[in-house]
């Protein structure tokens, strides 16, 4: 029987409102790299890792400067309006060489700290699961709950809470159908473990390391920073 490969989506197609700048977060420089340079990396070069798909906004005006912009090994596709419809799209353009058991792993442009120890952790607990999972944290903070006016509504149970990550990974086939029916269905998911989760799985959560933050905030960058020179410090 044939092994399944591994195939990657970096969904980059947004433009990180959050931010506030001129340019989308994933092109702002980190460590001297535009911010995208370091989470392609992290899989592209990945021994398992084999093809990898960027999903970019029709206009975008900075790919064409980044490192992997001609790499051969990565497929430039057209992203869409919401990160459900680009993965949506790139799935589409593996469909011709991915097989329907074969593995996805789809990662934020803006998570350029992810550890390969924390991918390969990602393959060893999943190669036999029949779902997938993704990356996480338990939560550790107490947890409120606020309404429209910033006022606390009530505490949160933390028990069995986590702070979702990526990569998420899942069976090229079932997540093509999962996101497929979500949005028959009008549900705008926001990872693709939510979409597997309208399609009645219960994706398995592994946990991974809490430098592996996206770059949401100004302030995300030099923490970041931080994170990089302390992996490669360590």
């Amino acid at each position: 029987m044939t092994e399944p490969l591994h195939w990657a989506v970096v969904p980059a197609a947004g433009v990180g409102r959050r931010m506030g700048g001129s340019i989308p977060k994933q092109y702002l420089s980190l460590n001297g790299r535009p911010v995208i340079d370091h989470a392609i990396e992290r899989l592209l070069f990945h021994p398992s890792i084999d093809g990898l798909y960027v999903a970019l906004g029709h206009d975008d005006a900075w790919w064409g400067d980044t490192e992997f912009a001609t790499h051969p090994d990565l497929v430039r596709v057209d992203g869409g309006e919401e990160r459900c419809h680009s993965v949506l799209n790139a799935l589409r353009a593996m469909q011709s060489r991915a097989r329907s058991d074969d593995w996805v792993l789809v990662h934020d442009a803006a998570r350029p700290c992810v550890r390969r120890a924390d991918i390969d952790r990602l393959f060893v607990r999943l190669a036999e699961d029949g779902v997938g999972g993704l990356l996480g944290m338990p939560v550790r903070d107490t947890m409120k709950r606020g309404g429209t006016d910033a006022r606390v509504t009530g505490t949160v149970e933390r028990d069995g809470l986590w702070h979702a990550f990526t990569p998420q990974m899942f069976r090229f086939a079932a997540l093509l159908e999962a996101l497929e029916a979500a949005l028959r269905d009008g549900f705008i998911v926001t990872d693709e473990a939510s979409a597997m989760e309208h399609a009645g799985y219960r994706p398995l959560m592994v946990e991974g390391h809490a430098d592996n933050l996206k770059i949401t905030r100004p302030d995300d960058l030099p923490l970041a920073a931080y994170f990089l020179d302390h992996q490669l410090g360590g």
